[in-house]
Parts: C-alpha cells; sequence; structure tokens
C-alpha cells in the first residue's frame, strides 16, 4: 500500500516485528499524516519504532493485546489485557479502541517492553512448548500424543482454574509440595529415557522449590542438583 493510499484516520499495522520498521519508511514516503494516528502491535517494540510516520505528523503508539492468535482460532477480546504506550492522542484513540473491544488497557512504558513480551510467551507459546514436552512423557507411559491431549485436558483446566482462584502456592499439589523424595528420584530416573524432557522437569522443580511451598526442600534440592 503507498502512502497515497491512506486515507484512514487510524493506521494500525498488524504485521511482524520484523517487518514494522520497513513498512512505517514505506508509508512514510509521501505520507501526509497531520491529525492522524499509527499504531503497531508488537509486544516487544516500542512506539519509537514508528517515527517515520511521527517525522510526517502522525501520533503513535504500541498497543499491544496479552492474548494468543493461531490459524482457525477466533478468541474474543473481551477481558483482554492491552499494554499501550506512546504519544498522548495516540494513547487515547487507542484505549478508546480497546474499550470498544471489551478489552483493559493499561500504560506500560518502552523500557518495561522487552520483559512484558517475555512474561507473555512464558505465559503461552512456552507454556505450549511444556504441553508438547508432556505428550513425549506420556509415550514412555505407552499413550499417543492424540489420547495424551485428550486425557489431559481435564486435569489441565483445573490446574488453570486453581491458579487463578487460589493463586500459584495454593493451587500447587504433587510430590514437590508434599516433599515425596523418592517419587522425584523415580521419575528421574525414569526420564533418562527421554533427556529433554527430563532437563525440563528438572528446571521446572528448581523453579517450584524457588517459588512454591516444598517439604524435604534441602533433600529436594540436592537430588535435582545431581542430576
Amino acid at each position: 500500500m503507498s502512502s497515497e493510499e491512506v486515507k484512514a484516520r487510524i493506521l494500525w499495522l498488524c504485521v511482524p516485528d520484523g517487518e514494522i520498521a520497513r513498512a512505517a519508511v514505506s508509508l512514510s514516503e509521501g505520507f501526509q499524516g497531520r491529525g492522524k494516528i499509527a499504531l503497531h502491535s508488537s509486544g516487544a517494540l516500542g512506539s519509537e519504532i514508528l517515527e517515520p510516520l511521527r517525522r510526517r505528523g502522525a501520533a503513535v503508539a504500541s498497543v499491544h493485546p496479552l492474548m494468543t492468535f493461531v490459524r482457525g482460532s477466533r478468541p474474543s477480546l473481551a477481558g483482554v489485557s492491552f499494554a499501550i504506550e506512546g504519544d498522548y492522542v495516540a494513547v487515547r484513540a487507542a484505549r478508546r479502541i480497546v474499550r470498544d473491544f471489551g478489552g483493559q488497557s493499561y500504560p506500560i512504558s518502552r523500557t518495561e517492553k522487552t520483559a512484558y513480551h517475555a512474561w507473555g510467551t512464558f505465559a503461552s507459546p512456552l507454556l505450549t512448548a511444556l504441553l508438547a514436552t508432556t505428550e513425549e512423557v506420556a509415550a514412555l507411559a505407552g499413550v499417543t500424543k492424540t489420547a495424551a491431549r485428550q486425557r489431559m485436558l481435564p486435569i489441565l483446566l483445573q490446574t488453570v482454574k486453581n491458579y487463578g482462584t487460589f493463586g500459584a502456592a495454593a493451587g500447587f499439589s504433587g510430590p514437590i509440595i508434599r516433599g515425596d523424595v523418592e517419587t522425584v528420584r523415580r521419575h528421574l530416573k525414569v526420564l533418562r529415557a527421554a533427556p529433554v524432557p527430563r532437563q525440563v522437569y528438572v528446571a521446572l522443580a528448581r523453579a517450584a522449590l524457588e517459588y512454591l511451598p516444598a517439604k524435604n526442600e534441602a533433600l529436594l534440592r540436592r537430588l535435582l542438583e545431581g542430576s
């Protein structure tokens, strides 16, 4: 699209992060930005990447929804948090748009954007990676990936519900909170047949000992350190 074709007052760039700067430069050629607003949806990048459009008179902002989008899904934006930063006029317009979506906006500084996006990556894509890892562990128990996905859903959904209702500490269960050292030892032994899931298990178990309640903490730490 050429800048001459941009007649809308609000321009929202929904392209991959690596294309935002290029799109901004391309659109800025001959762009009449006075009275216009330019937004982008990157979670990691700040509004400054739209500087070529700002120099043409547009107010700019970054507007990122804390939501996952994959092909074939149509997630509702009602109740979704949107992190917004940028020029005052653009931020004000973005907040109105988010309100129309039924979402909730909150301010974020440019310096916090990378950490914010890392947080979102833990909350969704890396969680998906963890679920894919659980399918590999299920295979050790003779369960296919399809069956594992179906059988895990009830416990997964209840775990998320517990987390949302009670918080991480009160929603935590299993051998670590019980301090069941021998069970963890057996887990580590059987997972020798699956090196990557074993590494993930050890990393998450260490995180559990760091952030969540556990009995026999010293014994569990020694066991994991030797893994």
